[in-house]
């Protein structure tokens, strides 16, 4: 089985190098983990192209859940498809359950630009129990702490928390607790954020499926989004992450556009072995 590893900010992802392969919840567990597989936030499944010529993604997290969007892996598929096709076309349309994205790598392929879609705060379509309705500067409480948040979508689920400081430890600690808190009927990512002036945040993330890690680009637009949503933060914002930066913009109508780099790290095959 062959693959390609890459990683996002040290978000790093497994893009296995034939379409429509199908794998099992058991054998995806068994690639991403370190100790006993390759090791990954993640891995990348294509599985086809569309008539339109759009390539169909599939992404799926270490627990053998499958993901509905990924913008780190967004744009590590693109990088992929930039080096399959020798680098000739720099312009991707990519189908995920979480929407259709237009991708564009840099004449470098160290650099893509992701158009990631409209961020929406409506409660029905994150989804979040309860009356339909925005949900901004709301409260919860976890681990006998009061946390304000706020929910939002990008063709995922994502929980924006505002603090005063972030933390990898306070991630660690209220991150799982949040996951799977009831409110999130289908789990949730979920952003510990700072402001830190008009044009920056900090984040730190825990991710469904993942759990900790250095860097998400969904997350990322997620809480720019946020902080631009709450009046916090102008539309071009940089995100600052344990595993470097993110630049985001946001439109009057909540479009966001997501610019990052990537880094390949090898090729690679996967043994049968693993699987015994």
């Amino acid at each position: 089985m062959k693959f390609i590893k890459y990683h996002a900010l040290g978000n790093d992802y497994i893009v296995l190098d034939w379409p429509a392969i199908e794998l099992t919840e058991k054998q995806i567990r068994r690639i991403c983990n370190r100790n006993f597989g390759v090791g990954a936030d993640g891995i990348l499944c294509w599985s086809g192209s569309s008539k339109d010529g759009a390539y169909n993604l599939r992404i799926f997290n270490p627990d053998g859940s499958e993901a509905e969007k990924s913008g780190n892996g967004l744009r590590i598929f693109a990088r992929y498809l930039w080096e399959k096709g020798d680098k000739q076309q720099t312009s991707f349309s990519i189908v995920t359950k979480g929407g259709r994205v237009k991708a564009e790598v840099d004449k470098k392929g160290d650099s893509i630009t992701v158009d990631m879609g409209q961020v929406s705060f409506q409660s029905d379509k994150i989804p979040v129990s309860g009356k339909t309705r925005e949900v901004i500067n709301e409260t919860m409480g976890v681990s006998g702490q009061t946390l304000k948040y706020c929910a939002a979508t990008i063709g995922n689920p994502h929980c924006v928390v505002l603090c005063e400081k972030v933390s990898k430890d306070t991630a660690r600690q209220m991150g799982p607790l949040i996951e799977r808190d009831s409110r999130f009927p289908n789990r949730t990512n979920v952003q510990f954020v700072k402001v830190i002036d008009r044009h920056n945040i900090k984040i730190e993330i825990w991710e469904r499926g993942a759990g900790y890690t250095l860097s998400s680009g969904s997350s990322s637009c997620a809480a720019a989004a946020t902080a631009y949503r709450l009046g916090l933060c102008d539309s071009k914002i940089t995100v600052q992450m344990p595993g470097g930066k993110i630049k985001v913009s946001i439109d009057k109508d909540f479009y966001v556009r997501m610019t990052g780099p990537v880094t390949k790290v090898f090729d690679g095959v996967i043994s049968k072995e693993i699987f015994d």
